[in-house]
């Protein structure tokens, strides 16, 4: 990146923050925090107002703002591709926000960079397995904006183990993506502890006016790293077919620890699982391309499946 260019970002760095010290804005920019000191004073002396706090940092003084940016091709090509990927894991809230966000981006745009995005969108697309339930795609963006305003939430809530629906009132701390799925991290009052609810499996759910106190001590991901680390793991042994591997790999829902060609051809891998029995569901969806090893429930487990499945398909089918 030229000094230019770094000028430019540094500006966009600090209207982007109320306060940020430079040993933030080095390593935003993986340059030294002399460096830092001097395009500071390089910017105080083309006219931008930065204020500077002793042993706080710096900020730009209230009401400043660059003028519009004008994006690089790159730049612009990035957001669309950031685009694309975040509309398939989006509800309809989010995505309707996203679209109107990129309309705004093409619009400043000269006429060839504009016709590079339209050519870049029919010729992009990303596209995976997840699943939805379309009667509650609407609603990431009011609860987003319950945790940001530290809002409660009045939830029903599906438990998987018994698919009782009870009624929860919720202090939102997060939202996470993972295992292909919205999650709500919250404070749960019924329970008195912070829980994971799937917002798959809200039956109903309203924001209320009430606001709670902030949780000082919960960091986000501190939660999530300990959560995994608090599952317990089995271990478990596939064989894989050369040519279901790409997939395989693509899609594995655990962690992966090696793998070895056998003689044969065919790749043994051993993994850690939170489920064997959803790790078995998983595997049948490859056939005869994939065989379980280890351990014994895994393996039995999916046999018992396959019959089941293959007695199903014995019966003659009839329309009641």
């Amino acid at each position: 990146m030229n000094r230019i260019d770094r000028l430019t970002g540094m500006i966009l760095l600090l209207q982007g923050q109320r306060v940020i010290t430079a040993e933030q804005i080095a390593g935003h920019f993986e340059i030294s925090v002399r460096t830092v000191y001097r395009d500071l004073a390089a910017l105080g002396e083309a006219g931008v107002p930065i204020i500077a706090e002793a042993g706080i940092g710096y900020s730009l003084m209230r009401g400043y703002h660059m003028p519009p940016v004008m994006f690089t091709e790159d730049e612009a090509a990035a957001l669309f591709m950031s685009g694309v990927v975040t509309e398939q894991i989006a509800d309809d809230s989010l995505s309707q926000s996203l679209k109107s966000a990129l309309l705004k981006v093409r619009s400043v745009l000269p006429q060839e960079k504009r016709d590079y995005l339209h050519q870049l969108k029919d010729k992009v697309s990303v596209s995976f397995r997840q699943s939805h339930d379309v009667g509650k795609r609407e609603s990431l963006m009011p609860i987003q904006d319950a945790v940001v305003r530290r809002r409660c939430l009045r939830i029903g809530y599906n438990t998987a183990s018994q698919g009782d629906i009870t009624e929860r009132l919720v202090e939102p701390l997060g939202l996470v993506f993972y295992a292909r799925r919205w999650h709500l991290i919250a404070w749960c009052r019924l329970r008195k502890e912070v829980r994971d609810f799937r917002l798959d499996r809200m039956a109903s759910w309203k924001v209320m006016d009430e606001c709670f106190q902030e949780h000082s001590g919960f960091l986000l991901k501190e939660f999530l790293r300990k959560s995994i680390e608090n599952h317990e793991l089995t271990p478990a042994t596939v064989i894989v077919e050369r040519g279901a591997l790409e997939r395989f790999h693509g899609e594995i829902p655990c962690t992966r620890i090696s793998e070895e060609i056998q003689q044969d051809g065919r790749v043994r891998l051993e993994l850690l699982t939170y489920s064997c029995e959803w790790l078995g569901g998983w595997l049948l969806g490859f056939g005869t391309r994939v065989e379980a090893v280890e351990p014994p429930e895994l393996r039995d487990g999916i046999r018992d499946a396959a019959l089941a499945v293959a007695a199903r398909h014995a019966e003659e089918f009839s329309v009641v």
